[in-house]
């Protein structure tokens, strides 16, 4: 049996993940959807959609998906699902998990690498986050919870744009970029999304691309040593996209390391080690793209908290740069002792 492919799907309180969700299931799609919530609240889909039974911890949906909560243990819930689908009990093609509003999703994400029986039936293909543009500031000033659902994500959609200007939405992603510039950011009106925006995006697959939002590494650049960027931004600079972010020192933050020189194979693993052991609850996400030293194909690497996990990735093409790229994003980044070490790795 194929791995069934799994996606988190996480955000604030009232960031409209129920309203995404209907969208998703109602949507004709010809898939069969596997839900399962942290916990029934008021807000839940099944007042609308569900078949309701009460006693069942497993509900089926009228349009063919099934719905189940969680009232133990997310890895039981798991094993039981994949254990249902394989005697033909159930019929699904992939399970969406949608936590509460306060959920931290790192925990979640490990369960699909810790548990030997949850790996070998499902495949875990990215963290959806939803940041409401109306209150998302806010959440992101007061809550950490809030900070980290950004930190982890893949794919991060902003919802309730009509609520509020053009300038808030801007200044929202713009901060958003800043704690999490791999994260594609999409603007969501009444959870209308594309389906190709929210399956299947692979987030977790160890592939030769390492995307890291353009604009965000401009902006990286333009801190440092980019002379023409200054007028540049004259002429929309005063309220335009780059003062905001001085105003938020937000905990979750992004830090982007690129080299040209090869990489020392055994000095970065220890090192990289060294990092997880000590910083791993505070490393959200993490993920390279490395040239290593004596090999001719490139290095891929990614991880969750302390959990981590490398590749052999295709050949470097004939006249590629050879360039490493890594993105770490975390909570109180030691930026300085990230960018230290790995230049102490450098051949």
């Amino acid at each position: 049996m194929s791995l069934i492919p799994a996606t988190i799907l996480t955000g604030f309180l009232g960031s409209g993940k129920t309203t995404l969700l209907k969208r998703v299931l109602s949507e004709a799609h010809g898939q069969k959807i596997a839900v399962i919530e942290n916990e029934f609240g008021d807000e839940n889909i099944d007042n609308e959609i569900l078949v309701q039974d009460s006693k069942e911890q497993i509900i089926q949906l009228n349009n063919g998906c099934v719905c189940c909560s969680i009232r133990e243990d997310l890895r039981t819930t798991l094993a039981d699902l994949a254990e249902k689908k394989r005697k033909g009990e159930l019929d699904f093609d992939r399970v969406v998990i949608e936590t509460t509003g306060l959920a931290d999703p790192g925990p979640v994400a490990q369960t699909f690498f810790m548990d030997d029986e949850i790996a070998e039936s499902y495949l875990l293909d990215s963290i959806l986050t939803l940041v409401d543009a109306k209150h998302g500031d806010q959440q992101l000033d007061d809550r950490q919870e809030a900070r980290r659902q950004v930190g982890f994500a893949d794919q991060i959609f902003i919802s309730k744009t009509d609520l509020v200007d053009d300038e808030t939405v801007e200044a929202l992603i713009h901060r958003v970029r800043h704690m999490n510039p791999r994260a594609k950011q999409t603007k969501v009106h009444f959870g209308e999304v594309p389906i190709s925006d929210v399956f299947d995006l692979k987030g977790f697959n160890l592939n030769a691309k390492l995307e890291i939002d353009p604009e965000f590494l401009k902006a990286d650049e333009h801190d440092h040593d980019d002379p023409h960027h200054d007028h540049e931004h004259g002429e929309h600079g005063e309220h335009g996209d780059h003062p905001h972010h001085h105003a938020h020192d937000d905990d979750v933050k992004s830090f982007v390391f690129r080299a040209d020189k090869p990489l020392d194979a055994g000095k970065l693993e220890d090192f990289l080690g060294a990092i997880v052991q000590v910083y791993g609850p505070k490393l959200l996400r993490y993920k390279g793209v490395l040239n290593m030293k004596g090999s001719d194909r490139k290095v891929i690497f990614q991880g969750v908290h302390q959990l981590m996990g490398s590749d052999l990735g295709p050949k470097w093409a004939p006249g590629e740069k050879k360039t490493s790229k890594m993105v770490f994003i975390g909570i109180d980044l030691p930026k300085e002792i990230l960018e230290q070490g790995l230049k102490q790795c450098l051949v």
